[in-house]
């Protein structure tokens, strides 16, 4: 679940970040960017300007200093909504301009020229310039302590050409670098400012807060000051349930207008009053194989624990989700479909393992003891039935990053990648996979210098293929968010909403 960078080279992202990131996953396992532009209600009546929109969420951010906390909890709320970046990510991922009104980027890729929209203030009242810009990115730039530090490794310089005008230049190209601007690197603060931002805020957003109760709800007001198209909603309540089933109750009780983080499984008694609706994500169930310990340095044996897993019991045992048989999730560039590189084949398993002389083969698979235990089982069955033997050892999540992520002692790990545009995880040989393919690594050095998107894109895809071959990790599954949406709520966001959640369009019909 780690951000590709904005320089060539991969790097290893900090513990501090993994560990909010992978937390946020864990939570979402049972279960998405927003809107660029709000949607018009439907049909069925007048949008309510003084409507309050209650939303139940699973996981409730620590701290509200989005510029040193990481966590996927909170850039899901506060992105968007209260802070803005020069530009930001549509639902697919699909890069437009934000604060920005257009940007350029010159011939051979190194400079990019943003020009900003009129009429920008924070919410204390002060007018935004191109200084706070420059600010902003130099601080995650300089600071190490700072979100998206990393993501502005590559950047050479960045300049105020006037009060609206801010020019950035790289070290060399970087195919992923305006997509690291939507994120927390991008983001743009007041210069100078002393809000204690931990429990307070002060943004560009179409929202501001009004009050947070910890342990218990978030509430956002509508900015009517707002530079760009108010919101449709006059309040937003954030009321964090962290129990699905407590989630469920609370939505039947008609406290809740939607419900994010449906399970499956208790789906069906939502159905008579709310809708239901699935959203993609880039959420990777990944099964983590240590490519540097023996015997899993045998491409033979990797491809076998593959071929002898049964992708499609596993999305029917979760109830959700899609099969994924590469690195790379149907929403990031590069997708391509692999299945053929796996397809359920206990038969031939067997026969690879016999090959490598491994046909009593004893495994550990090390996991997160808030992962549960429907993908352990599954693969206990399934490994068995090739001959293996797997042990699951489920360990408490610090003890998690200190032995498979730090110390990369184990032999298989289940974990919830969740950022989108990863890859680069694979072509970097220090990270906890051990995956070592100088190819690989040349292919995506090159997909991040090329300046075209698609041959980018191609250039991943066949780096992909090659992952998927040497069965250097198996997918288990991509994930999906399902969601449900009372009646007369409209403009909800249906895709990666547990990344970004831009509630800007959402409206509520009287």
């Amino acid at each position: 679940m780690h951000r590709t960078r904005a320089a060539l080279t991969p790097r290893r992202r900090t513990v501090g970040a993994v560990l909010a990131g992978l937390t946020a996953a864990a939570l979402l396992f049972t279960a998405c960017s927003g809107s660029a532009s709000p949607s018009k209600s439907g049909a069925t009546g007048a949008a309510d300007e003084n409507a309050t929109l209650t939303v139940g969420l699973v996981l409730e951010p620590s701290s509200l200093d989005l510029r040193h906390t990481a966590g996927a909890a909170l850039e899901q709320v506060l992105v968007d909504n209260i802070y803005e970046g020069l530009v930001t990510r549509t639902q697919d991922n699909k890069i437009v301009d934000r604060l920005a009104k257009s940007h350029e980027i010159s011939a051979d890729g190194l400079t990019y020229t943003f020009v900003l929209n009129d009429g920008i203030t924070f919410h204390d009242g002060a007018k935004l310039t191109s200084a706070d810009v420059v600010s902003s990115l130099q601080t995650a730039k300089d600071d190490p302590t700072v979100q998206g530090h990393a993501d502005l490794a590559g950047v050479a310089s960045i300049t105020a050409t006037d009060d609206k005008t801010v020019t950035i230049t790289l070290i060399q190209p970087s195919q992923n670098f305006l997509f690291s601007l939507t994120g927390t690197a991008g983001l743009v603060f007041q210069k100078g400012d002393t809000t204690d931002l931990q429990a307070a805020e002060n943004g560009t957003g179409p929202f501001t807060l009004t009050q947070w109760k910890k342990g218990d709800s978030l509430t956002f007001a509508r900015n009517d000051q707002y530079w760009g198209t108010k919101a449709g909603v006059k309040s937003i309540v954030f009321d964090y349930i962290p129990d699905f089933t407590a989630g469920v109750n609370a939505a039947q009780s008609g406290t809740l207008d939607v419900l994010t983080a449906v399970d499956a499984n208790l789906a069906p008694q939502l159905e008579k009053k709310f809708t239901l609706t699935k959203g993609r994500t880039t959420d990777k169930g990944t099964l983590a194989f240590n490519n540097a310990k023996a015997p899993l340095d045998d491409q033979r044996v990797r491809e076998a624990l593959r071929l002898a897993i049964d992708h499609k019991a596993i999305i029917e045992a979760r109830g959700i989700g899609t099969t994924l048989y590469g690195p790379i999730p149907q929403l990031d560039p590069g997708y391509q479909d692999l299945s053929g590189t796996a397809p359920y084949d206990p038969d031939k398993a067997k026969a690879l393992l016999k090959e490598a002389g491994q046909e009593n083969l004893a495994l550990t698979l090390t996991i997160p003891s808030f992962y549960g235990s429907t993908v352990p089982q599954l693969l206990t069955s399934d490994f068995k039935k090739v001959g293996v033997k797997l042990t699951v050892n489920s360990v408490e999540f610090p003890a998690w990053l200190d032995s498979v992520y730090t110390k990369h002692d184990y032999d298989l790990s289940f974990v919830l990648h969740v950022e989108p545009r990863d890859f680069g995880n694979f072509a970097n040989p220090d990270y906890y996979f051990g995956y070592d393919n100088p190819e690989v690594q040349k292919l995506y050095a090159q997909s991040q210098t090329e300046l075209d998107a698609k041959k980018s894109a191609q250039l991943l895809s066949q780096a992909a293929e090659i992952v998927a071959k040497d069965a250097a990790a198996d997918w288990l599954y991509e994930d999906e968010t399902l969601t449900a949406v009372r009646p007369g709520v409209h403009g909800f966001p249906k895709e990666s909403i547990n990344s970004r959640l831009d509630l800007r369009g959402v409206t509520v019909t009287k």
